[in-house]
């Protein structure tokens, strides 16, 4: 027979450790809601605000708000990057590029996905909550001051504040080089009041017309406005008008010009499991065997922008080369969330933030360069002022039937809107309609498990992995966003 253990000095302190772990654990996750609520309050606060959606054209806001603060953004090398598709994935692997090389970097991206931390980044990871209202809180006074001075005119939009945020954070960390994204075109956007030592331009496209307009050149000439006097212009292959407009920028200020396919490029690019491997010529000479663990011929394309923007920063170019462990480590670590991200694999079922037609070619080429998947069903929610037919015609060729859907977003196109606009892409029988997302996907999961049995397996195939239905979440970063909760990814 077990006898109990005596209520002893022992046990006494066994029973006062336990006690004190449990309301230790308490004492921590009371500390942790009050940190989420004020992280509640400073987003509530901010989007009482005019909306990011929302620009006018003028610096003086975001510039006198900088100059209170004493300039942040001039603590720091920047990389400032522009263009219509590819920016957040080129910024992340620029990031990577320099973190690996040796630097503390600050990274400023937009939208985010699932939280607003997620848009500033110390060391390649987002800022805590804790940390985004600290900061918040700092500079609060100072935008009250701009506010206040504005005499009737409007008050500092959310982005600006943002933006003036992950400067001021950059400072105080301090960081030795900051990757900037423009938040929308280039010359009036708030992230301007930076001068890149290294401007970046991605591939320009038609999107935000009601702000850029409708002709090519007119939107290259906003985003050129980053390219600022002396700078080392990075330039992606460009559409004849855009590139004219850019390249005529760069010899006005005496900027320097690198150009994808002529100073850099892609030299080979192969298929492999889980992504890609590139042979990269550079500024400073060629990399061989990079893997880069992201699908779709654009992502190597934005690799090949990204490594040239890092070696301009860095000095690369005749008689000097970046490392080839240093690019190849770097590149085996980026990650580009919502970017044809795989959130399950069986059914398998894909996420890509593609929001425009440009966008959509690359992800529709991707899709049909890398996957053989039998059945792909679209689960797609859209942004009420994004071109919903020229996106759903480009998917259209790779999808087999299409799921009609909207995000929590005070912008969302209304889901019977679209339904009308995938019905003429589509045809009836093809598009169906849940308002709710979890609703969607859960449908889309089982069109795509319509299969005929007898129709085989080898032609549902992903380099290396088997996936005879699918499911691919598209058509606004919110859209994604959201499914990434519902499959319980974590902030990116």
């Amino acid at each position: 027979m077990r006898r109990p253990r005596p209520f002893g000095p022992d046990r006494v302190a066994t029973g006062r450790r336990e006690l004190g772990t449990v309301g230790e654990a308490k004492r921590q996750q009371e500390a942790e809601q009050r940190i989420l609520a004020d992280f509640r309050a400073v987003e509530a606060e901010l989007d009482r605000r005019w909306p990011e959606s929302r620009i006018e054209p003028t610096l003086t806001r975001i510039a006198a708000l900088v100059d209170l603060l004493g300039d942040p953004q001039r603590a720091y090398p920047v990389v400032h990057v522009a263009g219509t598709n590819g920016k957040t994935s080129t910024a992340r692997m620029i990031d990577a590029l320099l973190t690996e090389a040796g630097l503390r970097t600050g990274r400023y991206t937009s939208p985010h996905l699932q939280r607003a931390t997620e848009r500033i980044s110390l060391d390649n990871q987002p800022i805590q909550p804790a940390r985004y209202v600290e900061i918040f809180r700092e500079i609060a006074p100072y935008v009250a001051m701009v506010d206040a001075a504005q005499a009737g005119q409007p008050a500092l939009s959310k982005f600006e504040v943002l933006t003036a945020m992950a400067f001021a954070a950059f400072a105080d960390a301090p960081v030795e080089a900051a990757v900037v994204e423009v938040g929308l075109g280039g010359t009036w956007d708030a992230t301007n009041v930076a001068d890149g030592a290294v401007s970046v331009v991605t591939p320009i496209g038609l999107d935000h017309a009601e702000y850029l307009g409708t002709e090519l050149a007119g939107i290259a000439r906003e985003k050129a406005g980053i390219i600022k006097p002396g700078s080392i212009a990075v330039l992606a292959a460009q559409d004849g008008q855009a590139a004219a407009v850019l390249l005529e920028r760069c010899a006005q200020l005496g900027a320097t010009v690198a150009r994808q396919g002529l100073e850099f490029g892609v030299l080979r690019r192969t298929r492999a499991v889980g992504g890609q491997v590139l042979r990269l010529q550079g500024l400073g000479g060629a990399y061989d065997d990079v893997f880069l663990p992201l699908h779709g011929e654009h992502q190597a394309s934005n690799a090949s922008v990204a490594l040239a923007a890092a070696e301009a920063l860095l000095g690369a170019g005749a008689g000097y080369q970046l490392g080839a462990d240093v690019v190849r480590a770097a590149f085996a670590e980026v990650s580009a969330p919502g970017r044809l991200e795989r959130l399950r694999t069986a059914p398998l079922v894909l996420a890509d933030s593609a929001h425009n037609p440009h966008g959509a070619r690359a992800l529709a080429a991707a899709l049909t360069d890398e996957f053989r998947i039998q059945r792909l069903v679209g689960v797609v929610g859209m942004m009420r002022d994004k071109d919903a037919r020229g996106l759903l015609e480009e998917l259209q060729p790779v999808l087999h039937d299409i799921v009609v859907t909207t995000s929590s977003s005070p912008r969302a196109y209304d889901v019977d809107e679209l339904a009308a606009v995938a019905v003429d892409v589509f045809g009836v029988d093809r598009v169906t309609v849940e308002p709710r997302l979890a609703d969607a996907v859960e449908q889309a999961v089982r069109l795509a498990e319509e299969i005929d049995e007898d129709a085989g397996l080898a032609d549902s195939l992903e380099v290396g992995t088997l996936a005879s239905g699918g499911v691919l979440i598209t058509g606004s970063v919110a859209t994604v966003g959201e499914a990434r909760a519902l499959f319980g990814k974590i902030e990116a």
